[in-house]
């Protein structure tokens, strides 16, 4: 009879998000990820079959957090004030491995590899920028958007934004804090 696994594969594949997060499709090693997990070879491949299943994993998981946030954040303070905040919270969310977004930085690692990791990058990215054109599309509806603003352009360049500013952040002459209060303010003028 098989042994039952002693790990919690749940809060691995959290584990391996914030390696691969932090450090990259290329910059994670096999072994860094049993080092780092405490799995010997036989488990990983047992639990994840391999590296990039852990990391599609890893991903997926970061995507659905990501868009599960913000919508909770949409509930608590509406469509407008949550696309307003949410600049200035993923630059102060302390418990982040890094700033700049894990789906943008897999897809400019592996887009040029045609690797499919940088598809499945380029899918969650489409599904965050649905999530932005629904919150623009509902702000229009409260009457707080003019309505003569097209919400999936507004979530296209939203997104964009958001992109630029979690890169900019990562750097140390940039105050990113102003680029998110400039995020925030252009949205008042819609």
């Amino acid at each position: 009879m098989p042994r039952k696994p002693e790990y919690d594969r749940d809060a691995l594949i959290a584990q391996a998000r914030d390696i691969f997060w932090r450090q990259g499709w290329a910059g994670t090693s096999l072994k860094d990820l049993e080092r780092e997990l405490k799995l010997k070879p036989g488990s990983f491949y047992a639990a994840f079959g391999s590296k990039d299943a852990l990391y599609g994993l890893a991903l997926e998981r970061y995507a659905q957090e990501g868009i599960a946030r913000l919508k909770a954040l949409a509930d608590k303070l509406g469509p407008l004030e949550a696309l307003k905040a949410q600049p200035r919270l993923v630059i102060e969310a302390s418990d982040a491995p890094a700033k700049a977004c894990m789906l943008a930085k897999t897809y400019a690692e592996l887009q040029a590899k045609d690797h499919a990791l940088a598809e499945a990058a380029g899918i969650h990215m489409a599904e965050m920028k649905a999530c932005f054109a629904d919150l623009f599309r509902r702000a229009q509806e409260a009457g707080d958007i003019a309505s003569d603003h097209d919400p999936n352009r507004l979530a296209t360049r939203y997104q964009s934004d958001l992109l630029g500013l979690r890169l900019s952040a990562e750097r140390k002459d940039v105050n990113a804090q102003e680029i998110a209060a400039d995020i925030a303010t252009d949205i008042d003028q819609l």
